[in-house]
């Protein structure tokens, strides 16, 4: 298990880079656009679909974008975007806060 320091689009692969600044996994960039990074997981959108990766490259939840629209990822959260709310959700998944975004 290692860290994720950066993830580098090129040429139809993403390749993963762990906190040595050594790549250490490589994916086809069909699996979706990333749309953030944490230090052990990213997510990515493809298709009406929102999913949850290891530092491994290993998808390990899927959610429907009827949840909303990303509006920040950061650390162990991510933030979506829905009729006038802003729902927080963990690395797993799960929501843990709702709040008005007025």
């Amino acid at each position: 298990m290692f860290m994720i320091s950066d993830i580098e689009s090129k040429n139809g692969w993403y390749y993963i880079y762990d906190e040595t600044g050594h790549r250490s996994k490589t994916l086809s960039d069909n699996i979706g656009e990333i749309l953030g990074v944490g230090s052990d997981w990213f997510l990515v959108a493809k298709n009406g679909w929102y999913y949850l990766y290891d530092e491994e490259g290993h998808r390990y939840k899927t959610l429907s974008d009827n949840i909303g629209d990303i509006a920040n990822v950061s650390g162990d959260t991510f933030v979506v975007r829905k009729s006038g709310w802003l729902h927080t959700y963990d690395k797993a998944g799960n929501k843990i806060n709702t709040r008005s975004d007025r």
